[in-house]
């Protein structure tokens, strides 16, 4: 769960950022428009975090720009304009929710959480296939009532794989998924933790599609 944050301010981007992270998120944090834009435009995230008062290119005007060009990323709009109208105005520019500044910071991640289930068609976070129920806020995996030894970071893998059902990811795009910019990446470590996971979980449940990645069939 990749999530692009942007923030001007160091106390409030440190916070959120150490946030989100304790809660399982990988992030990415820079701190003007015009470096946001060049980062959405070069990888794939799951979320954007937006303030709206940004050096270079204004939070709003992002904004704009990426619906325009028919990016539907889901976008939480942090900011200090805290009036009705200023809320009406950022959600019909294509926010997807709003909260203002000063924030409670656990009810600034349950709201991403919310959008992340939304934009993946859950209503409840905990994710269930075949007798597995993955909860993304503990990052734990049960099969009935035993709790499986997977780490956080093949917890936030099988994620993944399971919020793209049917669908192969690639290598490359489970590495974005799991590690932000400033984290070293070993060349095998996607295969390591499908190697990890399929001894813990059951050899059948990640498919390799030759060419094309990994993936966890549809539920039926």
């Amino acid at each position: 769960m990749r999530v692009l944050l942007v923030e001007d301010d160091d106390l409030i981007g440190s916070g959120v950022e150490a946030g989100l992270r304790h809660a399982g998120f990988t992030v990415d944090w820079t701190r003007d428009g015009g470096s946001a834009a060049t980062a959405l435009s070069t990888t794939e995230y799951e979320l954007l975090v937006l303030d709206l008062g940004l050096p270079k290119l204004s939070g709003s005007d992002l904004l704009k720009s990426l619906r325009a060009r028919g990016n539907d990323i889901p976008i939480l709009v942090l900011t200090a304009r805290t009036t009705v109208a200023d809320r009406i105005e950022g959600l019909a520019a294509g926010a997807d929710d709003y909260i203002g500044k000063p924030f409670d910071l656990a009810e600034l991640i349950e709201r991403c959480r919310a959008l992340l289930r939304r934009a993946h068609g859950r209503a409840v976070s905990i994710i269930r296939y075949r007798d597995f129920t993955v909860d993304p806020r503990s990052m734990t995996v049960m099969r009935g009532n035993e709790r499986l030894p997977v780490t956080s970071r093949e917890c936030a893998l099988l994620i993944e794989l399971l919020s793209h059902q049917g669908i192969p990811l690639s290598r490359s795009r489970l590495e974005d998924s799991l590690y932000g910019w400033h984290a070293e990446v070993e060349s095998n470590a996607i295969e390591v933790h499908i190697s990890n996971l399929r001894k813990k979980l059951g050899a059948d449940l990640i498919k390799t599609i030759r060419g094309l990645g990994y993936l966890v069939e549809k539920a039926s």
